[in-house]
């Protein structure tokens, strides 16, 4: 009878005789090389599965933006280069794309931040001690089980993501009125779908929970001991206390906003992939353009919450590993 041997017991195994092997060219082992060979080891199956599975595509994805592409029966994909045209075709003529592409900035502006207050309001409200508070919990998580692509066009065609109230007292009409065009459609977007925002703060709402639970809750009793209120306690300790986290919950709803699967930049560009006009290479142009453009936010995003201070430190650790 062959003996089950657990999984952890086989990379302490992998580990102890890549340890040998260093050993053997004489390599010296600190605490940091064993740290970073863990951490290395648990990562190891998403390196393979990234290089193997995404890694390849995405390179011939960036290959097929460079060319027109025309599939020929018989004959397979052919690819004729045409350089930067695609890129420039949408860049001066596309104008549907660079619309949606703008209607997305204003939307991560607008959004990001509202899913990030609503998350941290319900995670200090959630982590108070009431009755049925785990019950509460697994409600707001719930939607980020349920809110796959069919289930949320549907939920959105009946109504639920919105509140009726908000179009029948006029608020989103004097919105429209008021503000211009290229703010006043994210934010009528806001109110119209305010319940299908909520269901994105889901995994935030866990985030802040996490943070608010590791705190010291004797900070907290030598504030309230020095005369402090709830508000410069929440403003003093809490907030900066979730900086890192903020800035979590930012990457990852912007991320999450970028690639949903209800997003009109993603079916536009599944449109194009299947127009004889402009097809893979057009649509691939297309998907880098939008890819450069995410990443920019998130770039934004770090330098704007993540303090300088902070990035300072990490340079100077950075620097003190290559030494």
């Amino acid at each position: 009878m062959i003996k089950h041997v657990p999984w952890h017991y086989k990379l302490l195994r992998i580990e102890k005789q890549t340890l040998i092997l260093l050993n053997w060219f004489k390599i010296p082992l600190t605490s940091k090389i064993r740290e970073a060979f863990a951490g290395y080891a648990f990562i190891s199956i998403w390196l393979v599965g990234f290089v193997v599975l995404t890694a390849i595509p995405l390179v011939e994805s960036l290959v097929y933006s460079f060319n027109r592409i025309t599939i020929v029966g018989g004959q397979g994909i052919q690819l004729v280069n045409v350089g930067w045209e695609n890129f420039i075709q949408i860049i001066t003529s596309d104008l549907t794309f660079i619309d949606q592409i703008q209607q997305f900035i204003w939307e991560i502006i607008i959004y990001v931040p509202v899913i990030i207050i609503l998350a941290m309001v319900i995670a200090i409200l959630l982590n108070r001690p009431f009755k049925f508070r785990s019950f509460f919990r697994a409600i707001f998580f719930l939607p980020v089980i349920i809110t796959s692509g069919p289930v949320v066009n549907e939920l959105l065609r009946q109504g639920a993501g919105t509140i009726p109230s908000l179009n029948e007292s006029g608020f989103l009409t004097i919105i429209q009125n008021i503000f211009p065009s290229f703010l006043a459609t994210p934010l009528v977007d806001l109110f119209t779908e305010i319940i299908f925002i909520l269901w994105f703060s889901g995994v935030q709402v866990i985030l802040f929970l996490a943070g608010l639970q590791k705190m010291d809750q004797s900070m907290y009793e030598a504030a309230q001991m020095d005369g402090a209120n709830g508000w410069e306690t929440f403003w003093k300790i809490t907030l900066p206390s979730l900086k890192n986290i903020i800035f979590v919950s930012a990457i990852y709803t912007i991320v999450t906003l970028a690639t949903f699967s209800n997003n009109p930049i993603i079916a536009y560009i599944r449109t194009a992939m299947f127009e004889g006009i402009k097809g893979y290479g057009y649509a691939s142009a297309l998907a880098w353009i939008y890819f450069l453009v995410i990443a920019v936010l998130l770039f934004g995003a770090s330098l704007l919450l993540n303090p300088k201070e902070k990035r300072i430190k990490e340079k100077k650790t950075f620097q003190g590993f290559q030494r």
